[in-house]
């Protein structure tokens, strides 16, 4: 009898309605790939370059939901010089009258942080975390550098997953956003501790390049969120000209517009030597106390 029942209902209009169902996936033709292809494609972008000397204009904001508000800074013009394995310098200058607001420079696992303007010179690990309110002492030159370059899928150390994602675009002429599938890598990594989830390298299937990686600590949170677009060809190498940089934890976003760039150039182990100027205050992180220590006048 329920069966028969069943039967009759979709008889009775009086008993169910229906409506139409828009879709909300973008109709943009998408290109298709292998987690293999996909693979391929970050160890090909990562050896491709072993070294970068930027010019870069640098904006810059700090906070969020944490602080309650956002405080944006003034545009300025830096320099990065970048060279595998681990080494980068950062410079940033003044607006108008360009003195150095900044330079930092680190080796993979320690770094040195100069700022005039504060007469501080700072010191510590690359992992070693200790928030401040002024947003320049709160930057890390690995984080710069894990988000300028791709670095390649080690077989040994790390396995490669492909998940299926999708991203909001938005719709000129519905004026609406819209969703579009995407292809991201989950790269699992082995450490002290087991496995986990190491990074995430999106591509965009319009034209299957990578242009977001999200970085993550061992215990899951999320580091780092690197955003590229605006690629560019510099001498048969493909890199992009806005970099934004935004790091959820301390709350502060870096974007990196490329005004100059040389692929591969040859640097020197002089350019990444950083000392403390004599007067300033030396800052240790990597001490329960920040120690303050004025170096040494020449005599």
């Amino acid at each position: 009898m329920l069966a028969a029942a069943l039967l009759v209902l979709p008889l009775c209009g009086c008993l169910f309605r229906s409506h139409k169902v828009e879709s909300n996936l973008s109709s943009i033709p998408l290109q298709t790939a292998t987690k293999d292809q996909l693979v391929n494609a970050i160890n090909h972008y990562a050896g491709q370059i072993s070294s970068l000397n930027a010019t870069v204009d640098i904006d810059s904001s700090v906070g969020g939901v944490k602080k309650g508000k956002v405080t944006e800074y003034k545009q300025i013009r830096g320099y990065v010089l970048l060279r595998k394995p681990q080494m980068l310098r950062m410079i940033g200058l003044m607006p108008i009258v360009r003195n150095r607001a900044f330079d930092m420079v680190s080796d993979g696992s320690q770094f040195r942080l100069w700022i005039p303007p504060k007469n501080k010179f700072i010191v510590g690990g690359n992992e070693v975390v200790r928030p401040s309110n002024q947003p320049l002492e709160n930057i890390r030159p690995q984080q710069i550098y894990d988000a300028l370059l791709l670095p390649a899928i080690d077989p040994k150390n790390s396995i490669a997953v492909l998940e299926n994602g999708t991203r909001i675009v938005p719709d000129p002429k519905k004026h609406k956003d819209l969703e579009q599938p995407d292809y991201e890598i989950d790269i699992i990594r082995r450490g002290n501790d087991g496995w986990y989830l190491d990074r995430k390298v999106i591509f965009n299937r319009v034209d299957l390049r990578p242009d977001r990686q999200l970085v993550y600590g061992p215990n899951g949170q999320l580091m780092t969120d690197a955003t590229y677009s605006d690629v560019k060809d510099f001498n048969g190498v493909e890199y992009p000209t806005t970099i934004q940089i935004w790091r959820p934890v301390e709350e502060y976003s870096i974007t990196l517009h490329v005004v100059k760039l040389q692929i591969n150039p040859g640097l020197r182990d002089d350019q990444f030597a950083l000392q403390q100027p004599p007067g300033s205050e030396l800052v240790r992180l990597d001490q329960p106390q920040p120690s303050q220590v004025k170096a040494n006048p020449p005599q």
